[in-house]
């Protein structure tokens, strides 16, 4: 089912899709505590950003490339911006990203976009920290947020926290979660408690199942009797399109948790896949999704520039860019420092709106999307603003 069993060793592995499946690249160390202060940038003349990427990674090196693109495209984007943009090879390994990124400092960089890898973040982290200098990185992952670290990609707390609140003003005041015991299920979990606690739902059953074939059809009945003994009447999967959910979403139902009477909730991209689409289980089912009209501008835009369709990554990259652009357009010679960069407005990139938070993690806007009759249908637009109107 789906190459269940090479999914599941893949993400073993710790396969890197930010904001698509689990976390990005494996969990990393926690970051020590930092200023978010940064130099002051010269308005009188191009401003030194440093730009990490695995170009010299045989696995990573075409979503590189493609990040790249997407970077030079925000840069087209931002005219009044006077940025210049220096790419450093990070190889894909720590410590080429911490090379990469000594080098980046020695030579003048006065604020970093990347590394791609959580375990790459970590290594960058001690060379920025004594200089002040802030970090854009392209990841999901929470654990390497925070000090000089801001990260980019689509974190779990986005999705549970979106489609939390959705559900209890739909009339859905419980959840059951189920989860894969694994790191990226375990944090899955921990995003869904949280943003339960928050939006005012009941958490009525947790339930977790072993990341493989036999354990999640051995795990089926034990977990579907909780949620019907729970009287949940919601749940709540971490399960990955390409992994664990088509079986999960088959198991339940097959032990007699109806999608007809209880909601199911995804914290993955369930569109990523047709076949996903098409499973009965997820009928009915509810997913979050990036502002679609934003999505496609993006996409056209690239195709438009460099004659092909953008990495999936890609847009991390551009809003990267995007972030430092718009600053920098204003003539702030604040333009790096955490208080520009968190600023309550935001800014609009490649997936819509989005935001840095003081704690290094990110607010994304996101719509809440709905498998029906095997297609996907917008029920509540992502917001394109924060604030009033917003969110």
């Amino acid at each position: 089912m789906f190459a269940f069993l090479t999914a599941i060793r893949k993400r073993a592995a710790c396969a890197l899709v930010l904001g698509l499946t689990g976390l990005a690249g494996c969990a990393g160390l926690p970051i020590a505590g930092g200023t978010g202060a940064s130099p002051t940038v010269d308005t009188s003349a191009p401003a030194p950003v440093a730009l990490l990427l695995p170009r010299g990674d045989s696995g990573a090196g075409a979503v590189a490339a493609s990040m790249e693109n997407a970077a030079r495209l925000a840069m087209a984007a931002n005219p009044n911006a006077q940025i210049n943009l220096r790419v450093y090879d990070t190889g894909g390994t720590p410590a080429g990203a911490s090379a990469a990124a000594t080098r980046a400092v020695n030579e003048g960089a006065q604020i970093i976009l990347g590394p791609l890898f959580s375990q790459s973040i970590s290594a960058v982290t001690p060379v920025v920290a004594g200089r002040n200098i802030n970090v854009l990185a392209f990841s999901n992952n929470t654990a390497v947020a925070g000090g000089n670290v801001f990260i980019l990609g689509q974190t779990f707390d986005d999705v549970a926290e979106r489609l939390t609140t959705f559900a209890r003003r739909q009339g859905r005041p419980s959840v059951a979660i189920v989860h894969a015991d694994d790191v990226a299920g375990n944090a899955g979990r921990d995003a869904i408690l949280r943003a339960a606690q928050s939006s005012g739902m009941e958490v009525a059953t947790v339930q977790a199942y072993p990341l493989s074939q036999q354990g999640i059809v051995e795990s089926g009945p034990r977990i579907a009797n909780a949620i019907q003994q729970s009287g949940a009447s919601s749940v709540f999967l971490t399960a990955n399109v390409d992994a664990d959910l088509p079986l999960i979403a088959t198991t339940l139902p097959d032990n007699g948790v109806s999608p007809a009477q209880t909601q199911y909730m995804g914290l993955t991209r369930w569109n990523a896949s047709q076949q996903a689409l098409n499973l009965p289980g997820l009928q009915g089912g509810l997913f979050a999704l990036p502002d679609n009209s934003a999505v496609d501008a993006f996409n056209q835009r690239y195709r438009a520039a460099y004659g092909s369709d953008p990495h999936p990554l890609a847009g991390v990259a551009y809003d990267a860019v995007q972030a430092v652009g718009t600053l920098l357009a204003q003539g702030r010679s604040d333009a790096f420092s955490g208080s520009s960069l968190t600023r309550r407005s935001g800014f609009q990139g490649a997936y819509g709106a989005f935001r840095l938070l003081p704690g290094g993690t990110n607010d994304r806007a996101l719509a809440v999307a709905q498998i029906q009759n095997n297609q996907v249908v917008i029920l509540d637009p992502a917001p394109n603003s924060f604030g009033r109107g917003g969110f």
